[in-house]
């Protein structure tokens, strides 16, 4: 029996990397596909221009064309969330589990640029103390500080795990891009099909009760969950409650 496709988008400044730890697990039940999307480190370089959202999104249109999947099961994180909602709207979704996805913001405004402030100012502290990134991230203290951004326990992570981190968010190309963007999501009714949006309970990033505001009055038919004790990168904290959110979509009709 053929397994059911799932595809992963990992979230800005990331790679494939961030779903390692669920990748065994996820496996078992689905053909996975997690690539790591345009402009970040070890995915396809940045085209020409200013990287857009919408290029993302087609990006991962060609790559469903190419496997020959009319439609997946759609998770993301953060930018990857965005791109799971904006391929359903185009119909190429089986279920979508968007984990604090990005995008709910009206651009310009204090809902986007909160954590797009966090990120840029991350991204230049990593590209600054990178040389020593590998001596320092050896201690589980500094490793929960490193990652304080976007986890709650990033002592749980290897120095090898963490730092992999910081060499991404060094490495991505698209960041500034994608941080400035004035693009958002727009509402979404009635839903192309089933769809989870699973918030980090301490976003740092985008604010359960800023962020995920915007998104329950966007999307009004989504189921929306609540990812109690972890930071804008649940694979961080706790990526056997991840895998338990997006077994409970996958496992939906669709």
């Amino acid at each position: 029996m053929t397994k059911p496709p799932l595809l992963l988008l990992h979230g800005v400044t990331m790679s494939t990397r961030a779903w390692g730890e669920l990748l065994p697990a996820l496996r078992l039940r689905h053909e996975v596909l997690a690539p790591t999307l345009r402009g970040h480190r070890g995915g396809p370089p940045a085209g020409r221009g200013p990287a857009r959202v919408r290029e993302l999104v087609d990006d991962t249109e060609r790559l469903l064309d190419e496997k020959g999947w009319e439609t997946a099961h759609l998770v993301g994180n953060s930018l990857g969330g965005w791109i799971a909602v904006e391929l359903a709207r185009r119909g190429r979704a089986r279920s979508v589990c968007a984990l604090s996805p990005a995008g709910f913001w009206e651009p310009g405004t204090a809902t986007q640029t909160h954590g797009t402030t966090i990120l840029g100012r991350a991204a230049r502290l990593a590209a600054v103390t990178r040389p020593l990134a590998a001596v320092g991230l050896a201690v589980p203290v500094v490793r929960r500080a490193a990652l304080h951004p976007i986890a709650d326990r990033g002592e749980r992570l290897s120095r090898t795990a963490a730092t992999e981190i910081v060499n991404d968010l060094v490495g991505c190309t698209v960041t500034a891009d994608i941080l400035a963007s004035t693009e958002q999501i727009a509402p979404l009714d009635p839903l192309p099909c089933p769809m989870t949006l699973a918030w980090s309970e301490h976003d740092r990033i985008l604010p359960l009760g800023v962020n995920g505001a915007i998104a329950r009055q966007r999307i009004p038919g989504a189921r929306f969950e609540v990812l109690t004790g972890v930071g804008h990168v649940p694979m961080i904290d706790d990526p056997l409650r991840v895998r338990r959110a997006i077994e409970a979509v996958t496992g939906l009709p669709g």
